[in-house]
């Protein structure tokens, strides 16, 4: 059972517009067909297409039992200590429950290994590899929280982007928010003039001229969703083998099909080559500095760390 609760913006809309809309890995056909199986209720109350949704509905749409997409399922543990749990993840393994992914995601696996009291501090895409934290106690979850949203937790990242005209360094401080979107109705995270700002510093690490790529270091003071994929696109030179973002920082044309097999290419396909590579922060309990790393995969190391 999936809950929403109805915000301001949804005031009005039918219940169909409301799971179309915020929901667009389904098509409205699927929507109107789960309405009409009476999968979709308010409390006890059954709801049809066209049923009017008010602030603070509680809604609660009872899915149909699915065979779960394969994935990578597990991780490695680099650092457990005073409530803080780093572990490395591979590529194609999600962090948290969404669309089809239940139990092949790192959440699940973490706590079947360490226990429920764990939940992670924050998460990456499913096709990027690398380092996740997690936390338990209350006092470490929000300290942990302020630092990621007051910039007090230093981020590193690695990737591989196309071309290899870059500078040495450069920042990109383009705003990030939800776009329109020909396939998916509407893209969350794409480059937005009215979008949240967002900034990104990048490193040339390599160049790579017989493949026309350059192998980058990314720290990121603020942390957007897909932020590294956004930015470098829209500075002229996407991630390899990005199925979404192209030149300018939004899906174009030139979008290929999505990784299961459809049609429909969405932000969480996988592809890139994309790394958490490192993280510091001042511990919020101890005040201890804490410092973890996680080697890069072989494509995203220099000749020089790989010798």
């Amino acid at each position: 059972m999936y809950a929403d609760i109805v915000d301001a913006e949804a005031a009005g809309w039918t219940c169909l517009q409301f799971y179309t809309r915020r929901y667009p890995h389904s098509t409205c056909q699927v929507w109107k067909g789960r309405l009409a199986a009476g999968q979709i209720r308010r409390r006890d109350e059954t709801l049809c297409a066209e049923s009017l949704l008010a602030v603070n509905d509680r809604l609660q749409y009872y899915r149909e039992p699915w065979a779960e997409p394969p994935a990578p399922c597990w991780f490695a543990v680099l650092h457990e200590v005073d409530h803080v749990l780093a572990v490395a993840k591979p590529a194609g393994l999600q962090v948290l429950p969404a669309a089809s992914f239940l139990q092949n995601t790192l959440l699940y696996l973490v706590r079947q290994k360490r226990g429920d009291d764990w939940a992670p501090a924050h998460r990456l895409g499913r096709g990027t590899t690398g380092l996740v934290l997690f936390v338990r106690s209350t006092a470490v979850r929000k300290g942990v929280a302020a630092a990621f949203r007051e910039g007090g937790l230093r981020k590193i990242y690695r990737a591989l982007a196309e071309g290899t005209d870059l500078l040495d360094q450069f920042e990109v401080k383009t705003n990030i928010g939800a776009v329109p979107d020909p396939i998916m109705g509407r893209l969350h995270v794409a480059v937005a003039s009215g979008g949240r700002p967002s900034q990104s510093l990048v490193r040339v690490i390599e160049r790579r001229p017989s493949s026309n790529t350059t192998l980058v270091e990314v720290e990121i003071p603020t942390g957007r969703p897909h932020q590294i994929r956004i930015h470098l696109a829209a500075a002229g030179h996407p991630l390899v083998g990005d199925p979404l973002y192209e030149v300018g920082g939004k899906p174009g044309p030139g979008r290929k099909a999505g990784t299961d097999g459809s049609a429909m290419v969405r932000p969480g396909d996988v592809g890139y080559h994309l790394h958490a590579m490192s993280v510091e922060f001042i511990h919020p309990v101890t005040e201890r500095q804490v410092s973890i790393y996680c080697q890069p995969p072989s494509i995203l190391r220099a000749a020089a760390e790989s010798g």
